[in-house]
């Protein structure tokens, strides 16, 4: 027996990034323009690293609150109470090392070995991969594609349900479709998850990136205080802080004491000086979120115009998060076309098989960059899809 054959099957099956193979196929290449990872290309903003660069300096290098220090659990409530316009206190948050960190413990905390998860697909696939290695069973939901746009047929869900069900992954505004989910929708899943007793997973990222009237509508809009609910979030998308690892979860108060426990079992807490960068970026950073959301709405009306005009890409414009999400006519395996783009036209892309059932025609282009360097690439791709 061989020593990948001793490890676990969970950590065997856990599948290769989709995405990251195409990265290494066109890293360090001269000229190529990187639209395939999910971040903007601007640094953290200087507010943010300084207050972080003051905590080092100052000795701020120790054990610390494994739950987060209690400065910046109360500037997350504060956050929460000025975007969602509901009273909320610290006692509501834990702070993880990551986004993903947060949905890893959201996991541990409802799901296990035999347990079901439903997910809506086309998703980012690294909630499926996380289930994957707690034991449970990731069941995808497609989302339904029309010349309307994407939707959610929440029957669909009810029908995955099964007796083994635990939880629902929700993720609105949708990485990779930017599928945005209207109240009416969250509700009736809520209805449906209070019906049969099951969690939901509610992964928020992107609320503040929607191109409609404010934020994206959320469950906290429809949720009573003893819904079972677990928020996932993170600081990357909104303060420009991806490479931080740092993120948080929203729960009831009641919980706070267990979801320490599996940070204290997992990482043991964040860094606290940069959790002081953290502080500043929540009580400071709401005029930078709205200049990264307007910056990203004119980037994502260049590269749709640019790509409308080819006649072959098929898409619908994203009402949130910053990814287009588009088909090529003729185009079926998007992971070959993504390497053919990498190397023909010197643009990354993410290929849509890398998200899962539904995704598999679609390529996923992050357009959260500088305008100039968009238009260029917009243009490489649009001679790309011509002579495709």
């Amino acid at each position: 027996m061989t020593l990948i054959e001793n490890l676990r099957a969970e950590a065997r099956a856990a599948p290769e990034s989709g995405i990251v193979a195409v990265m290494n196929r066109g890293r360090g290449r001269d000229g190529m323009i990187p639209l395939w990872a999910g971040e903007g290309d601007l640094p953290t903003p200087a507010f943010i690293t300084d207050a972080a660069a003051r905590a080092l300096a100052g000795g701020e290098t120790f054990y610390t609150w494994q739950r987060g220090i209690p400065e910046l659990r109360q500037a997350l409530a504060r956050y929460y109470v000025r975007h969602f316009g509901k009273s909320f206190v610290e006692e509501e948050f834990i702070v993880t090392g990551s986004g993903m960190q947060a949905i890893k413990l959201a996991l541990d905390a409802v799901a296990g070995k035999g347990d079901e998860v439903v997910y809506l697909s086309p998703a980012w696939p690294n909630f499926a991969a996380a289930a994957g290695l707690a034991g449970a069973i990731p069941v995808a939901v497609t989302l339904d594609q029309s010349g309307n746009g994407w939707s959610c047929d929440v029957g669909k869900i009810e029908a995955a349900i099964t007796p083994r069900t635990k939880a629902l992954f929700v993720n609105t505004p949708s990485n990779p479709t930017g599928w945005t989910a209207d109240r009416e929708t969250l509700q009736a899943i809520l209805d449906l998850a209070r019906e049969r007793g099951l969690w939901i997973i509610a992964d928020e990222i992107y609320s503040l990136f929607h191109y409609g009237h404010g934020r994206a509508p959320s469950f906290i809009d429809v949720m009573a205080d003893e819904d079972r609910i677990l928020f996932v979030n993170s600081f990357s998308k909104n303060w420009a802080m991806t490479g931080w690892r740092i993120g948080w979860i929203k729960t009831h108060p009641d919980l706070q004491q267990v979801f320490e426990n599996l940070v204290q079992y997992s990482t043991s807490g964040v860094a606290q000086f940069m959790q002081r960068g953290a502080v500043v970026a929540l009580d400071e950073g709401d005029a930078f979120i709205v200049e990264q959301v307007e910056r990203a709405r004119a980037a994502r009306d260049l590269v749709c115009a640019i790509l409308a005009e080819t006649g072959r890409a098929r898409f619908t414009v994203p009402q949130g998060a910053f990814y287009l999400f588009f088909a090529v006519d003729g185009i079926t395996d998007s992971r070959a076309a993504a390497f053919d783009i990498v190397d023909r036209a010197n643009v990354g892309l993410a290929p849509g098989t890398a998200f899962g059932p539904g995704g598999e025609a679609f390529l996923r282009l992050c357009f959260h960059r500088r305008l100039d360097q968009l238009e260029e690439a917009a243009h490489r791709l649009a001679k790309w899809i011509r002579t495709a």
